[in-house]
């Protein structure tokens, strides 16, 4: 998580709004995250999420605490735009994942999720190398 841009924030919510959230989220695992959730919308395949919540009260105060020494948590302010003119190619890398997981195609698909990923962001350098290399590596 440390190797790319990412926004680390703190909640603390009632177990009600909590379960709400999980719900809201999905399952970890993309493959059986319900439909319209969260993961299952933005995420690409197993564990790779575009977002994180911890799964009980103990968890959760471990990753504050770990955060915490990187980050503020008591405040944060952020701006994020709501839309944006990126192209979005989720189902399209959802499916090349796939193909290298299982073994597939691997040279050939990674080279089009490279290509997708360099269309859909803009992170360069260093940075989009470390998102290439910890995508595809999450994968074999």
């Amino acid at each position: 998580m440390t190797a790319l841009p990412l926004i680390v924030g703190r909640v603390t919510a009632s177990a009600d709004a909590l379960t709400q959230m999980r719900y809201d989220l999905g399952e970890t695992r993309i493959a059986q995250s319900r439909p319209g959730s969260l993961r299952e919308r933005y995420g690409i395949f197993g564990g790779l999420n575009c977002l994180h919540l911890s799964d009980a009260p103990e968890t959760g105060a471990a990753e504050v605490e770990k955060w915490s020494k990187v980050v503020q948590l008591d405040s944060i302010t952020a701006e994020l735009d709501g839309r944006s003119d990126q192209p979005d190619h989720t189902f399209h890398l959802r499916s090349l994942a796939a193909q290298v997981a299982a073994g597939i195609h691997v040279e050939l698909a990674s080279q089009v999720m490279r290509e997708l990923l360099a269309e859909e962001s803009s992170i360069e350098g260093g940075q989009f190398e470390a998102l290439c290399r910890i995508t595809l590596g999450a994968l074999t």
